[in-house]
């Protein structure tokens, strides 16, 4: 994972971030289970988008990141997902190729243009959904939307659970946030404790 911690510090402090989506620009999928038409596919990408925001309750993105105020802005991802060619998402087997680094993760989001509504921006990156493996790499990443700078950029490991592709998959997504709200967000803020009121 990546940290700037400094940056992680005045992130706690503020009341308020902008959620941008989840992204699959960079996604791979296993063509076992992912056999779609590229029309499919993208109603997914949309279907697994309008559920976080369509049940805010059990995809609380407040209760997991401390955040009274939530504002939403989909458009960077809607784009970004409505470009992909289902060719590219599909392969036969997730390989090393398709696991990406700290480093690059980083590198791709910071390149991203985030609406400056809010001072921090909140996106999921999808790197790979394993129908093989039963596993979803995905990566939370906060992002200072004025500069562009990187200030926390982790990758989870998940299980999908759920009848249906749509709800077989979101399940990810809720294991991320479940697991931010009950234990990986102390452990970011244990991270800082020394800067924290410094």
């Amino acid at each position: 994972m990546y940290m700037n911690e400094d940056l992680f510090v005045d992130f706690l402090s503020v009341k308020e971030v902008l959620w941008v989506g989840i992204n699959f620009s960079q996604a791979k999928f296993t063509r076992n289970g992912f056999n779609f038409t590229q029309e499919i596919m993208h109603h997914y990408f949309h279907e697994w988008n309008m559920l976080i925001l369509n049940d805010q309750k059990k995809y609380d993105i407040r209760m997991s990141f401390r955040k009274p105020v939530m504002q939403y802005d989909l458009s960077v991802v809607t784009k970004l997902n409505k470009s992909l060619k289902v060719n590219d998402v599909l392969t036969k087997f997730i390989g090393i190729k398709d696991v990406f680094k700290d480093e690059q993760m980083c590198q791709y989001v910071s390149g991203l243009q985030f609406p400056q509504t809010m001072k921090y921006a909140l996106t999921f990156v999808v790197e790979s959904f394993d129908y093989g493996l039963k596993n979803a790499a995905i990566w939370v990443v906060v992002v200072e939307t004025a500069t562009h700078e990187v200030v926390l950029c982790e990758k989870f490991l998940k299980k999908p659970a759920g009848i249906g592709t749509r709800n077989y998959w979101a399940r990810t997504f809720y294991n991320v946030f479940y697991d931010i709200q009950s234990n990986s967000f102390m452990r970011w803020e244990n991270m800082v404790k020394d800067k924290i009121g410094g």
